[in-house]
């Protein structure tokens, strides 16, 4: 069990440590935008887990299972990467604030810690009637998920809201439930994954401020009590699921003066309230 969750544990941490690296810009960026196909070429640089001590490779333990900062010298638009899912044979999949979706394929050293990526592709979400989604206030997407079926599930703040890409091929898009709780306007549905264990259908969403919701494509959301809390100063910003069905919660908090912090916690059983 801990192998796994070492594993899991260790591809949160390097998705928010990619996801802080991309936004702070450390690879430099084409001056203006340049036309982006579904293939682009891909640049990486390594990013530690600690950078006052480089070799470190463990807290606790959490082992570190690597980290690269991402950009393309063909595109300025591959920046804001909001979240990741890591999808069987090494695919992942991650949507940004301005509303593309981002795929491509892990690239593994002989020990399998993550060393860069491979055969990017980036495209615009389309819309329920328009394609591509225009502008911040539409295109701001957070969350994304698989579900068994192969649709995929997006989320979107500013413009709340969760549809649903049909793995069948096509490309508009569905709206289906979401919690119905007043949220900011950049304070929306940071967190979104699958639940396998609650039926084929079945999805987590998680709020920016706080509060988990389990839902359904065709039935209403429902608050689930009982789950830790955000710590004072962090926010909402991920979710997963285990391979035994547990929740996997990811909190992150930034300041300029102390840089980026992650909480991750693990959620045993979610309907009961057991977490470690």
């Amino acid at each position: 069990m801990r192998r796994r969750w070492t594993a899991i544990a260790g591809a949160i941490a390097a998705t928010a440590l990619t996801l802080a690296a991309c936004v702070t810009g450390r690879i430099s960026l084409p001056l203006i935008p340049v036309s982006a196909g579904d293939a682009i070429a891909i640049q990486t640089v390594p990013v530690v887990l600690d950078p006052t001590h480089p070799a470190r490779a463990a807290v606790g333990n959490f082992k570190f299972a690597g980290g690269v900062a991402v950009t393309s010298d063909q595109t300025s638009r591959l920046h804001g990467l909001s979240d990741l899912v890591v999808q069987a044979g090494g695919e992942i999949l991650s949507v940004s604030d301005d509303g593309d979706l981002f795929t491509a394929r892990l690239v593994l050293d002989g020990p399998g810690r993550l060393v860069g990526l491979r055969e990017g592709t980036l495209r615009p979400l389309s819309g329920l009637v328009e394609e591509p989604l225009k502008g911040k206030e539409w295109g701001d997407a957070e969350g994304v998920t698989r579900l068994a079926s192969g649709d995929m599930l997006v989320s979107f703040e500013r413009r709340h809201r969760i549809w649903r890409y049909p793995g069948s091929g096509g490309r508009h898009p569905s709206p289906i439930p979401m919690p119905e709780v007043a949220m900011g306007l950049n304070e929306g549905t940071e967190g979104l994954a699958a639940a396998p264990k609650f039926g084929p259908d079945a999805y987590w969403v998680g709020v920016e401020a706080g509060g988990i919701w389990i839902c359904h494509l065709k039935a209403a959301c429902d608050a689930v009590h009982g789950l830790p809390e955000p710590a004072a100063g962090f926010r909402l910003s991920g979710l997963t699921s285990g391979p035994d069905g547990e929740l996997v919660i990811l909190y992150h908090s930034h300041s300029p003066a102390i840089g980026s912090r992650v909480i991750v916690k693990i959620v045993r059983d979610p309907m009961a309230g057991l977490w470690l």
